[in-house]
């Protein structure tokens, strides 16, 4: 069971991990063994969001959602298979934990008219100090 907060838990049966071979450094032990970890967990059809979070969970999760709404997590910054297990299972929940803040809408404001006087005066103060710049004339 992977928590997320306290009334959300991911079960073990909706995550799948597959173990890669690792690219980089590491010597012997990154031709051997297996340490990179691809978390796969199929948002979609899973019982463990409240509705209208799928949706900002898709959208945050970008070119890590497939078409068909399946989330995948690469995890290969450890050395060893259990960080990195950790790692994305962690990354996965951070993920959900986003999506789970609903943002605030955002209500329009204007300017005041003091706010617009101000802008004006500094613009024709600006203006004059570039007019003053001008050729000096002989009259």
């Amino acid at each position: 069971m992977l928590t997320i907060t306290r009334n959300i838990a991911i079960p073990e049966d909706e995550l799948e991990e597959n173990f890669v071979r690792a690219s980089g450094p590491g010597g012997q032990n990154v031709n051997k063994v297996s340490t990179a970890v691809q978390l796969r967990w199929d948002a979609v059809h899973s019982s463990a969001l409240p509705p209208g979070v799928l949706d900002r969970l898709l959208r945050l999760a970008g070119h890590r959602a497939t078409q068909e709404g399946v989330i995948i997590i690469d995890a290969r910054a450890h050395r060893s298979q259990e960080r990195n297990r950790a790692d994305a299972r962690e990354r996965l929940a951070g993920l959900v934990r986003d999506a789970l803040h609903v943002p605030r809408k955002r209500r329009p404001t204007r300017p005041s008219k003091g706010a617009k006087e101000r802008r004006i005066q500094s613009k024709k103060k600006r203006g004059s100090i570039k007019q003053a710049r001008g050729r000096v004339s002989m009259d």
